[in-house]
């Protein structure tokens, strides 16, 4: 395909993607099901040449950034709490998943290697971050199982690729320990970390260096490529390096990034993550055409390959049930021994977590990974695709009505010590103490009254609010109304006294940005 002809498909499949999740808003379904389904549709259509993916371009140009994205929203503090769900989660379930799927692929085809068993199991069984992301958006859950689903996406890929790499290599070489493998993925994952810590950290004393916002903002979008690259250079895991730098960038950004670098940065690294995680679903749906027509066409997948996967899609979603529910009642015993005071999820929460491992672009890019000539290549390929699609067009679909169902409630302990309306209390009480301060001069002489009057008055009325937050929010959203139509009416009139000749360029953005600011936070403080 010639250079010119390859941008012009780039830049169709973004307007696809625009249509595709206005589609997906029009009739209420998961962006990630209406755009896999529309680049699965799309890869048929006439005339359009077939996509072949290229899964280590895939996966260098699209996991890093997406990995840094989890790890910079993900609350740090909740993490830690709930390492040990996650661990269980990222690596007990991911092994124990694959160990599920390769016992009931060799039992439906006996003839098929033990290894290339094993190296299907460890294709699907962790769930996708990107998939999981394009899930979880849509849904809201108790904290504790966002967090558990958000560090799972975050680090099961590592625990996945270790699993494919050594099933790969004992279909080569005839035998792998499984002594060798656990202590590979020790120094995988440890060594991952070391180069995480050292990028991040790099990165905090960088920012501190340049000054200039631009150059800063374009360093840190490049910080999760680098982590990557690096750790994979050194043969550790790369995915463990780049999530370890983004929680360091994540932890210090709120202190060496100023407020225009924040806004200005967030602002570009949400829309490239938008393009990239719909990307990500158009180029699974894309790549049906390649798969299908290695499977022989759809009327040969189907008769042959049809009633398998479907058997390794159920024993997927079953073995997740079991080792959530096994691990919930582990919790709840020990909690009932007095060994531990976490809280079990319960029923309906161990549900919802065992309802959300949806599989995406890593399940593919291993399987397309497959060396040509590896046993029972075909099949897995097309098993790869069917559970992806099978998981996001079943789960994906579904995962809200699960919830809604399971009547989840956040436990006590999972609250923050105070609300909202409490912190922005203590932030004023702490701006009014400093203000109060500073109003006086050196004699004695209050010099500032009116900022003065200000503060205090802002810090009485936001504690009478923490109080009796109930009680004023009716008031409360019809303020912010009037803000909103005063912020309206103002940007009306800007815009009449630049079209009018009366004002200049430089002037309509400086004063454009201020009623932008204070839009922004009318938006905010009524939500």
């Amino acid at each position: 395909m010639e250079p010119t002809h390859l941008f012009e498909l780039v830049i169709a499949m973004f307007l696809a993607i625009i249509a595709l999740h206005y589609a997906a808003h029009r009739l209420g379904l998961p962006p990630s099901v209406a755009l896999l389904a529309g680049g699965a549709l799309l890869a048929f259509v006439p005339g359009l040449p077939a996509i072949s993916v290229d899964p280590e371009l895939v996966l260098v140009i699209f996991l890093p950034p997406l990995l840094m994205d989890g790890a910079w929203s993900i609350a740090a503090g909740r993490l830690r709490r709930h390492v040990i769900g996650i661990a269980s989660l990222a690596v007990g379930a991911v092994f124990f998943t694959c160990a599920v799927v390769a016992v009931v692929a060799h039992l439906i085809f006996p003839s098929l290697p033990w290894a290339a068993c094993a190296a299907l199991g460890a294709i699907v069984a962790p769930p996708d971050a990107v998939a999981a992301r394009a899930v979880l958006q849509r849904v809201r859950l108790p904290r504790r199982l966002q967090i558990l689903l958000e560090g799972e996406s975050l680090l099961n890929d590592a625990s996945g690729l270790v699993l494919f790499r050594f099933a790969v290599a004992a279909a080569a070489t005839g035998a792998v320990s499984a002594g060798e493998a656990g202590g590979s993925f020790l120094v995988l994952a440890l060594g991952g970390a070391v180069v995480g810590i050292v990028v991040g950290t790099a990165w905090f004393k960088l920012v501190r260096l340049l000054g200039d916002e631009y150059l800063i903002i374009a360093a840190s979008v490049l910080l999760g490529w680098i982590a990557y690259l690096l750790g994979e250079q050194l043969h550790v895991s790369g995915v463990i390096a780049t999530v370890t730098a983004g929680l360091i960038m994540s932890w210090h950004q709120h202190t060496v990034l100023s407020a225009a670098m924040r806004m200005r940065g967030i602002s570009f690294w949400t829309v490239m993550i938008f393009l990239m995680e719909a990307a990500v679903f158009i180029l699974i749906g894309l790549s049906l055409r390649d798969v299908v027509e290695r499977g022989g066409g759809f009327a040969t997948v189907i008769s042959t390959m049809g009633l398998p996967m479907l058997a390794i899609l159920v024993a997927l979603v079953l073995a997740r049930f079991a080792w959530v529910f096994a691990c919930d009642f582990v919790v709840r015993l020990c909690t009932a021994l007095g060994f531990t005071r976490a809280a079990p999820l319960g029923v309906g929460g161990a549900t919802v977590l065992s309802w959300a491992g949806v599989r995406g672009v890593v399940t593919l890019a291993l399987a397309l990974s497959l060396p040509e000539g590896f046993p029972g290549r075909d099949f897995i390929l097309v098993t790869a695709f069917a559970i992806i699609l099978g998981t996001v067009l079943i789960q994906g679909t579904t995962l809200g009505r699960v919830i809604a169902w399971a009547r989840l409630v956040e436990p006590e302990s999972e609250r923050a010590r105070l609300t909202m309306s409490q912190a922005e209390a203590a932030m004023a009480q702490a701006q009014f103490g400093i203000v109060q301060s500073l109003a006086y001069d050196a004699e004695g002489k209050l010099i500032h009254p009116q900022l003065l009057e200000r503060y205090q008055r802002r810090a009485t009325s936001i504690i009478d609010y923490a109080e009796k937050t109930e009680q004023y929010m009716p008031v409360l959203h019809a303020h912010f109304d009037v803000i909103l139509e005063a912020v309206a009416i103002g940007r009306r009139e800007l815009i009449r006294l630049h079209r009018a000749g009366d004002i200049d360029d430089e002037t309509l953005r400086e004063l454009e940005r201020d009623l932008d600011l204070e839009e922004l936070s009318a938006i905010s403080a009524k939500a």
